[in-house]
Order: structure tokens, then C-alpha cells, then sequence
């Protein structure tokens, strides 16, 4: 593969699956920018090494952004700053262009409300399109406990929809 085409390839597939993959980063880092510079740590260590692994690339690459961003958290603090920063830092947080679809904001308003194990599957399920198995491959826990905090959090997320659509 010539130079030119292989520069072309990751170009196109990066153009396809970017934004998710910082929508994935962006729930283990503090900031936009953490986001970004753990998404292209990923994706390059992704596209050098591992693109051609066996297995589904997807949970490749989600598997090596989980891990750049963790480094990173544990390169710049204690776990206890750690969480309160990432606390307070989601309700800056915007998921979405301005222009996107007022329901993919509310979405994203809602899931704000949840408590950060329930966020962390259902973005896991929803934008790294992972299963249960790979998520609980992911966080280090059973499928059955990823499958469970998605139920709660779909309950979850469906009263708090039906209560903004009636208000």
C-alpha cells in the first residue's frame, strides 16, 4: 500500500468515527482538550499497531482511548481531585454542536443526570457501540452488572424525558 492511500484510509476512517471517539474520551478527561490529545494518542498507537489485530476494531480503539485517558488522569492527580474535577466538570460540558438536533442536547442534558457508572455504559453501548461483554471488559466489570446500570440508567432517562416533554 503506497503511502499516499494508506494516508488516505486513516484520513476516512477517522473522518467517520472521530467525533465519536472524543465523545467516548470525553468521559475519562477533564477537558476538551484532554479529550482530543487522548483521542489522537489512541488513534495513532490504534492505527500504527493495532488496525489489523483480529477482533472488532471498534473496541480496539475504544480499549486504547479508555487507557490513554486513564494514564493521563493518573499522570495529573489523586484520585480523590480526580473525581471532584470530573464532577464539576460535566455540567460545563457540551455533547453536541449547537446546531445539532435539540433532542440529541436534551438527550445529553439528561444524561448528565445520571450517575457517572450509569453515563459511562450507556455512552460505552450507545457511541463506542460496544456490547455488555466489551464493557464490562472495559470497566472491569461482569456483563451483567454493564447490562444492569443500562436498564437503570434507560428507566432512568425515559421519566426524566417524559417529564421535560410534559412540562
Amino acid at each position: 500500500m503506497s503511502d499516499a492511500h494508506a494516508d488516505q484510509d486513516w484520513r476516512a476512517w477517522f473522518a467517520e468515527n472521530g467525533a465519536r471517539l472524543r465523545l467516548i474520551a470525553r468521559q475519562w478527561t477533564r477537558s476538551e482538550a484532554d479529550a482530543d490529545d487522548v483521542v489522537q494518542e489512541a488513534f495513532v498507537r490504534f492505527w500504527k499497531h493495532q488496525r489489523h489485530l483480529p477482533g472488532n476494531p471498534n473496541a480496539l480503539v475504544v480499549t486504547s482511548i479508555r487507557r490513554a485517558a486513564l494514564d493521563l488522569l493518573r499522570r495529573s492527580d489523586r484520585r480523590s481531585v480526580r473525581e471532584q474535577a470530573v464532577g464539576a466538570d460535566m455540567e460545563t460540558v457540551s455533547w453536541f454542536e449547537p446546531e445539532a438536533d435539540p433532542r440529541l442536547q436534551s438527550l445529553a442534558d439528561s444524561l448528565k443526570l445520571l450517575p457517572p457508572e450509569q453515563r459511562e455504559v450507556v455512552v460505552l453501548k450507545v457511541w463506542g457501540d460496544l456490547t455488555f461483554d466489551q464493557i464490562g471488559e472495559q470497566l472491569l466489570i461482569s456483563p451483567n452488572t454493564a447490562a444492569s446500570r443500562w436498564r437503570y440508567a434507560m428507566e432512568a432517562l425515559r421519566k426524566h424525558i417524559t417529564v421535560r416533554t410534559h412540562d
